[in-house]
Formats: C-alpha cells, structure tokens, sequence
C-alpha cells in the first residue's frame, strides 16, 4: 500500500513538470515510505498534460489526473486528495518555488504533530505579494484568532485524517492549516527554503491573493463560530 501521495495542483506549468518531478524523485527517495506523486491538471491550456505523461514514462509512481474544465487551486488539491489513499500526504506548488528537498524534514516532523506547514523564510517574490501576504496574516489573526505565519505557502504534510468533517471550497488551499487547527489537529510551522520562479507565469494578482482572502474571511469566522466539533459519546450496553 502506498504510504505517501504527493499532490501538485497545477496549470500552464509546461516547463516545470520534468524538472520538479525529478526533484521530487531525488528528494523522496530518502524518506522511508512508498510514495506516489499525483499531478493535477486543472484545465491547462499549454502543453502541461503532455509534460505529466512524459513524467509518467519516466518514473510509473507519478500519477495525472485532468479537470475537464478550469476550477481553481482549491478544486484540484482536493481532486488530489479524493483521487488518492495514502495515510500521509504532502502538498506543494507545480512552479519549483517550492524546495522538494524540504519535504524529507517535514515529513520528519509528522512523528510528534498532525499538520506540519512551510514557512518561507525568505521568500523570493515581488513587493506586492510580500504585503499582501503580511496583511493578509493580520487580518487573519484579528478574524480568526488564530496566527499562523504563512498560510499561502503550499509546502506542507499532513495525516489524512486531520481531513474528517472538512468540504472543498474556493480557497480551502489557503485555511487549510487555520481549519485542521480548529478541528484539534496538532500543527506546526517550519522554516524552509523559497526559491525564485524561473519559468512560467504566477496566476496570483492583487485581487485574487489579498481581495479574495480577506472577503473570505469573513466566511471562516462564521465557520468557526458554528462549527460542530466532535465530541465524546457513550452508549448502552447492547443486550446479548
């Protein structure tokens, strides 16, 4: 049985499927667990499923799945997710600013928490996604209660079961780590590398990264505030 799957949304990222699933091959061939690693295509319109298929040929542990039609990041991470059964699952993003050779070390952390999240430390992105990130964590903090340092960064592991009672949602990928919090999981954030785009164009702007999130927002402090969280039961004996 696999113990791992790796999922990586992506779309219009042609030239770096190859180079990131060689990475990740060299990166996970450390770790002491099977793994998978699930590319998915949402609705690319460049040669990207082309590129998945070649990386498929090139090692039979890389996985593809394609949305028919364009649905968002959120939508395909959960394709990922319903489409695989590992125990354990690691998240990144298909652009290589993620380091794959961070994965080991976080994976590493699962033995003492439930949910572990990449910090960019460094992050190597233009002046408008470095604000609308530091404001997007105040305004997190403020609604929430909740602080978390890097809830956009997509380099995380995580047990499966902290999933239970969660729904797909536009921007689940980014209060994925406030959510499983908020249901009881153990989480814990860890400083890794962040590396320039090199190819390819970033689908964020200022509106769909600090507009959106915060608008948001507004939907996650109703969700906390009415959320059932599970709770302990006992029951009769059953007559023999």
């Amino acid at each position: 049985m696999t113990q791992l799957s790796v999922i990586i949304p992506v779309y219009n990222e042609e030239e770096n499927v190859l180079p990131l699933t060689k990475e990740l091959l060299a990166a996970l061939e450390k770790c002491p667990y099977s793994f998978e690693i699930v590319f998915v295509d949402d609705a690319s319109t460049d040669g990207t499923w082309q590129k998945i298929g070649a990386a498929h040929e090139l090692d039979g542990r890389v996985r593809g799945l394609r949305h028919l039609h364009n649905a968002g990041q959120s939508a395909a991470l959960w394709s990922g997710i319903r489409q695989s059964q590992a125990p354990l699952i690691a998240t990144l993003d298909g652009d290589l600013q993620n380091d794959p050779a961070d994965l080991p070390r976080l994976l590493e952390e699962l033995k003492q928490v439930d949910f572990v999240c990449g910090v960019r430390a460094k992050r190597q992105d233009d002046v408008v996604r470095r604000i609308s990130s530091k404001v997007a964590r105040a305004a997190r903090k403020f609604a929430l209660g909740v602080d978390f340092a890097d809830t956009g960064c997509a380099l995380r592991a995580f047990k499966r079961e902290v999933l239970e009672g969660l729904f797909p949602f536009n921007g689940l990928h980014r209060f994925l780590p406030v959510l499983v919090h908020d249901g009881g999981a153990t989480t814990r954030e860890v400083p890794i590398n962040h590396r320039a785009r090199i190819a390819g164009v970033s689908k964020y702007g200022m509106w769909n990264r600090l507009g959106r999130g915060i608008w948001d927002l507004f939907a996650m402090a109703w969700f906390k505030r009415r959320r059932v969280h599970r709770i302990p039961v006992e029951s009769l004996p059953q007559k023999p």
